[in-house]
């Protein structure tokens, strides 16, 4: 793997494959987060607008450009990142990064696509209203985190997108795409220092007039973090009752305490049917369909959140069950055994879905982003093996503490 950085500050990895498929990416550190003095839900609108033309495509050469190669173009947006990312048969891959770099440098928002887009974000939104299982973990954390600018939701409100303009849109890009916030990641079998070549002249051509901002090279958001915790049940009139119980947990860079607390997840309500709480809840007893144990990391803080959707008789068994465990977690040590199989189970999860070579890329984007560098397996292998049974109790009596954990319900 070759990773570097651009004279423009642009950073980059290339990995080479041994698949006839090719994978890149761009990655952005501007997410939701960074929405203040915008209105909200914009970063996503300028994921889904931005494919709509460019300054040498329209939004018909960009839709089949690499459609017709067999390829796919993509893109994401979270509360920290805004990602493109493009899958093509290798011979492609110049072609897909050529446009991606085309995309993020010069896109140019035509007034009727932006009309026509407003449309479709807004039966985007409509439809998670519709999904309480979607629309109650977006409540969930926009109360949590009450004042901060993690607090705003991903797609906005139908109001807020209503009022997006050509202007703003253009304003967002060009106060936030800069290259010192942007990695370009590849996976291909194809020689690394060859591609390396390709992406710093890809950068000459489109950063080449590029000058550093103050706000381009400052630091993270500063804000605080004092949430309350809360015990809401907001009446929905629907068929099942969906709850979630969680609090403040780990950043991205406490490293330490973030694994301990992947590990501490992974065994409450992982995706396996053996966690806890799946075995419990649906294997044991049949009170739910689905249960689980989610980690969210950000830049300042993170969230682990228990959710589950059930009958709603079944409710009250299931979060007495669920605060049973949890305080087992937080009284009693894991036994050797267990530790050790627990590491086993996350380490051959984490080699599984990182086997993929579209995983691989994205997660090379965001490692870049978050630590200006890459963790090579055998290191995150070693510090996953030193998590300790002490350290998993101490996330546990941390995270599912009285004074940190909180509960909604819809019902």
């Amino acid at each position: 793997m070759i990773t570097g950085k651009a004279d423009c500050g642009m950073q980059y990895a290339v990995k080479r494959s041994g698949s006839s498929v090719a994978y890149c990416a761009l990655s952005i550190k501007c997410g939701t987060r960074d929405e203040e003095g915008f209105h909200s839900g914009i970063a996503h609108f300028v994921e889904h607008t931005i494919f709509k033309g460019t300054e040498y495509r329209s939004a018909a050469v960009i839709n089949g450009y690499l459609d017709r190669l067999g390829g796919e173009l993509n893109a994401f947006t979270t509360k920290e990142e805004i990602v493109f990312h493009a899958t093509v048969l290798k011979e492609d891959l110049s072609k897909a990064a050529g446009l991606l770099f085309e995309l993020v440098t010069c896109p140019t928002f035509p007034d009727q696509e932006i009309n026509t887009e407003k449309g479709v974000v807004i039966d985007e939104i409509q439809s998670y209203k519709d999904s309480p299982s979607e629309d109650i973990y977006d409540k969930f954390e926009e109360m949590l985190f009450k004042g901060h600018p993690l607090s705003g939701n991903i797609l906005g409100t139908r109001a807020s997108v209503r009022k997006i303009t050509r202007k703003e849109l253009l304003k967002f890009v060009h106060d936030k795409f800069h290259p010192e916030k942007i990695a370009f990641t590849i996976v291909a079998d194809i020689d690394e220092k060859a591609m390396e070549k390709s992406i710093l002249k890809l950068t000459k051509k489109h950063f080449q007039d590029y000058t550093p901002s103050p706000e381009a090279v400052g630091g993270e958001i500063a804000a605080s973090l004092a949430a309350e915790p809360f015990d809401v049940t907001l009446s929905k009139r629907n068929h099942q009752a969906n709850c979630i119980i969680g609090g403040l947990a780990p950043s991205l860079y406490q490293d330490r305490e973030r694994l301990a607390t992947v590990l501490l997840c992974n065994i409450l309500g992982g995706p396996a049917n053996n966690s806890i709480l799946n075995s419990l809840l649906r294997e044991k007893n049949g009170w739910v369909y689905g249960v689980e144990c989610s980690y969210t990391q950000y830049s300042d803080t993170g969230i682990v959140a228990i959710s589950l959707g059930c009958d709603k008789n079944n409710l009250d068994k299931c979060i007495k069950a669920i605060y049973k465990e949890t305080a087992r977690l937080q009284e009693e040590l894991l036994s050797e055994r267990k530790l050790k199989a627990a590491k086993k189970q996350l380490l051959g999860q984490m080699a599984i879905s990182g086997d993929n070579g579209e995983t691989q890329c994205l997660s090379m984007g965001k490692g870049l982003l978050a630590y200006g560098k890459l963790n090579s397996g055998k290191e995150t292998r070693q510090m996953v093996e030193g998590i300790t049974a002490d350290d998993i109790r101490e996330m546990a009596r941390t995270i599912f503490s009285p004074s940190n954990l909180s509960k909604l319900i819809y019902i």
